[in-house]
């Protein structure tokens, strides 16, 4: 009985080994199957798909560049391009935008950057600068000669049009009420009056040109500056000085003594004149007339009677 579990434990174990044999030679032989692929959902297309019935798309307006040329950091501080300091340098950020020496030279010999960075500082609340800063460029197109004939007071007044005393961001030019008053002051020569079209465009007149915001400068929460394409000249520096007042005509000289005057002839006060057509004589020359005539009566009568006696 044992002789015959043994036989036939030893058949099953000899029947696994074949099988095993079997099912791994056939494994080897199989050809490899490549791995399997998933096709991946194609790319959204790159190019902007028209707007929606119903719909106008808001483009900024032709020459407007709404990125700042100097950026700063979302909390409104300087970026890391302007040096490090106190109070926000507005010849620093000028100078990052490479486009202004001009109107930094200009801002340097008047001082009036000075007072300028002084106003930020002092600034608070609604308070603030908006500046508009012309290009060299701008500058170049100017008559010959014009900065130089300017004086240092007219220098001043040139950037002071320049200036407004407040923060303008560039969606709120059309709160302003024209003229918008600058810090050159609120004469009639110095009106600046600002129009905005559809809410990304800005244009100024001065009375003596006409010009637009072509992009942002700079701009935080106190200080915006904005560029422009042309010199902002006021009427100031354009027309005629004023002429001063007319000084009174000297008053004509008073009519000669003697003419039918009664006045002089009732104070007896005229005097002689070399006419002596029609003209009243002197008081002692009419009595000195009156004795003459006495006398020559006198002598011409003894004259007369003398004749007769002889």
């Amino acid at each position: 009985m044992n002789n015959i579990m043994q036989q036939s434990l030893i058949s099953t174990l000899f029947l696994l080994a074949i099988t095993f044999y079997t099912t791994t030679s056939l494994a080897q032989l199989s050809p490899i199957q490549p791995p399997t692929t998933t096709s991946s959902p194609p790319l959204p297309s790159t190019t902007a798909s028209p707007p929606l019935p119903g719909t106008t798309a808001t483009a900024p307006s032709p020459g407007l560049n709404t990125v700042p040329l100097v950026p700063t950091t979302p909390t409104g501080a300087p970026s890391p391009l302007i040096p490090k300091g106190p109070t926000i340098d507005i010849i620093s950020i000028l100078q990052k935008a490479k486009r202004f020496s001009v109107l930094i030279r200009l801002l340097k010999t008047t001082q009036l950057i000075n007072q300028l960075n002084s106003q930020l500082v002092s600034s608070s609340g609604s308070g603030g600068l908006t500046i508009f800063a012309p290009e060299d460029s701008d500058f170049s197109k100017l008559r010959a000669g014009f900065l130089n004939s300017l004086s240092d007071r007219q220098k001043v007044e040139l950037l002071q049009f320049h200036t407004l005393a407040s923060f303008i961001s560039i969606s709120n030019f059309d709160t302003l009420t024209n003229p918008v008053q600058t810090q050159a002051g609120d004469d009639a020569r110095l009106q600046l009056n600002v129009t905005t079209y559809g809410g990304n465009q800005v244009s100024m007149a001065t009375g003596a040109v006409n010009a637009s915001v072509t992009g942002t400068v700079y701009t935080d929460s106190k200080l915006a500056i904005y560029q422009v394409d042309k010199v902002l000249l006021p009427l100031d520096l354009v027309l005629p000085a004023k002429a001063p007042a007319l000084a009174p005509a000297p008053g004509k000289g008073l009519p000669k003594a003697g003419k039918t005057n009664s006045s002089a002839v009732d104070d007896g006060s005229s005097t002689g004149s070399d006419d002596s057509d029609g003209k009243v004589l002197p008081t002692e020359a009419s009595k000195a007339g009156a004795v003459v005539m006495c006398v020559n009566v006198v002598v011409l009568g003894m004259a007369l009677v003398g004749g007769v006696v002889l």
